[in-house]
């Protein structure tokens, strides 16, 4: 398992390096994730368990790391986390089992079904 402090840091200071090389992109990704976190129907807890969700099913690691960082700071219980986590490991499978029928019609289309 990842040490995530020690990953977190890490990714800091990449982030500092990246933003010095571009930085006008780092301004617009920052503009972008204030934007998605200014809503007036989704509170901060919620926000940050569809983000974990999305981290998870994106395989971002330091989405991860910082949502579940915010999620805990929004007062998010590791029982509510893995409630939510819950959704994108059926949603993985839900889109495992949509590709499977994409790979029937391909057969159908190959002549081979």
């Amino acid at each position: 398992m990842e040490d995530w402090d020690h990953y977190s840091a890490a990714l800091r200071e990449r982030g500092k390096e990246f933003t010095a090389l571009h930085p006008e992109l780092i301004k617009g990704f920052g503009a972008l994730s204030r934007g998605a976190a200014t809503t007036k129907h989704l509170d901060a807890k919620t926000r940050e368990f569809i983000a974990l969700a999305v981290a998870v099913t994106t395989k971002c690691q330091g989405c991860i790391d910082a949502h579940a960082r915010k999620a805990k700071a929004a007062g998010a219980t590791k029982e509510e986390i893995a409630e939510a986590l819950g959704v994108a490991v059926a949603l993985n499978a839900g889109a495992a089992l949509t590709y499977s029928f994409h790979v029937m019609d391909a057969l159908d289309g190959t002549g081979q079904g």
